[in-house]
């Protein structure tokens, strides 16, 4: 199994990144990749639909390091566990998210990895027009 580490710098703090991208109400804003529509919080638990159907997030409880590690429970009952942190860098803040391959063909690897660049730009660019 494959990783691939994606990564985008901001100027924004650490901290507005941070809190801006564990607000449930912000998910189908920035991560098409995981919510497609308002988000349902159940006893801590996020249910969204997804472009892989309706599926359960749980994030890591919140924390001063920057970790929004996260589970994703999908409609077949596999578990994913993606690694997402925000991170202190010279300029402002950087995002880092793990992909990894687990089942997917080398084809489906890329276009997930692409689609994760795309949502860490956009959660970039939504949190730096707040500032």
């Amino acid at each position: 199994m494959m990783s691939r580490h994606i990564s985008q710098t901001s100027s924004a703090d650490p901290d507005a990144v941070y809190r801006f991208a564990v607000d449930p109400r912000n998910l189908p804003r920035w991560a098409s990749g995981l919510a497609q529509s308002e988000v349902r919080v159940i006893e801590g638990t996020l249910e969204v639909e997804s472009p892989m159907g309706t599926v359960t997030v749980t994030f890591a409880p919140h924390n001063e390091y920057g970790v929004l590690d996260h589970d994703v429970a999908l409609p077949s009952g596999d578990v994913v566990t993606n690694p997402l942190r925000v991170m202190s860098h010279p300029d402002g803040s950087e995002i880092l998210f793990t992909v990894r391959q687990l089942d997917l063909t080398d084809e489906e690897f890329d276009r997930d990895c692409a689609t994760v660049r795309e949502d860490l730009e956009r959660l970039v660019k939504l949190v730096e027009n707040q500032s």
